[in-house]
């Protein structure tokens, strides 16, 4: 992906986490079209990924003459704060699990197909495998209840929180329960593909692109990753040498990327009231 263009509401998220999130400011659209472009991102891509996440309470307007200036919205400002999260303090490799599991069983009447794809999909997003049939585990204490209660689904799940038997081989569990090559392979390739910018300076706006598209693909990464422990996986499990590239590459590219974002940006200051019928 590291030579690939991301979704424009993907790379938007990075950039309001990064140029905008816990400043209390807003960012004029031309600002936005201006950096989209450089990462091969057409004005009118941009402008209808603006609009339509105004329409999805993700951002909203403010005008200052006859400019447009775009703000966070609590809801994409939680959004934003738990990518943080992932990223800077999570992280892509569990070194301290401590041996517990969440546990979720789930029985659904068999007309329910949608409802229960949906409910496995949500289920791999947060990190859970398939155990068997109707028993889902992940590693740790995973909160599922806003998940569940999305779904309308409390009556047919059970949640439980356990630990293995002294017996079980937790390794022989973990490779017939999570698919991990296709990850694994994510992991290799981002290595690949930005290793290369921790050796070389790209200029400055380069360097904001960069960084916007490498932060946008390391979220995506490990949001897909259960963080199983490090110790139950392979010895050449590749996110922990993946970390460190994306870690060495962003704070090499940060003082170039921070001199583009003062030069391109034209922010203002949050103000009181939302104007959700001018066009971006």
């Amino acid at each position: 992906m590291g030579e690939q263009t991301p979704r424009p509401q993907s790379l938007m998220l990075t950039f309001l986490g990064d140029q905008v999130l816990g400043r209390d400011v807003c960012v004029y659209s031309g600002s936005v079209i201006d950096v989209f472009a450089r990462a091969g991102i057409g004005e009118q891509a941009t402008r209808s990924t603006l609009t339509r996440m105004v329409g999805r309470g993700l951002l909203r307007r403010q005008r200052e003459g006859r400019r447009m200036y775009f703000g966070l919205t609590d809801r994409s400002a939680a959004v934003l704060r738990d990518g943080e999260r992932r990223i800077w303090h999570t992280g892509a490799v569990n070194r301290h699990w401590d041996g517990t599991w969440t546990l979720l069983g789930f029985s659904l009447p068999e007309s329910w197909q949608r409802r229960r794809h949906d409910l496995r999909s949500r289920l791999a997003w947060a990190g859970f495998g398939p155990l068997f049939n109707g028993l889902w585990i992940a590693p740790g204490d995973v909160d599922v209840t806003s998940l569940v209660a999305e779904l309308d689904l409390a009556a047919h799940v059970k949640v439980f929180r356990a630990q293995a038997d002294a017996g079980l081989d937790i390794g022989a569990m973990i490779e017939e329960t999570w698919e991990l090559s296709d990850l694994a392979a994510s992991y290799e390739a981002f290595v690949r593909d930005w290793q290369p910018y921790g050796e070389r300076m790209p200029d400055a706006e380069d360097a904001l692109v960069a960084r916007l598209r490498m932060q946008t693909e390391w979220l995506w990464l490990v949001r897909r990753d259960p963080r199983l422990p490090v110790k139950h996986l392979p010895d050449d499990w590749p996110a922990e040498q993946a970390e460190k590239t994306f870690r060495t590459v962003y704070d090499r590219l940060a003082p170039r990327a921070r001199e583009a974002s003062e030069r391109l940006l034209d922010l203002v200051p949050v103000r009181d009231g939302t104007e959700r019928d001018a066009q971006a």
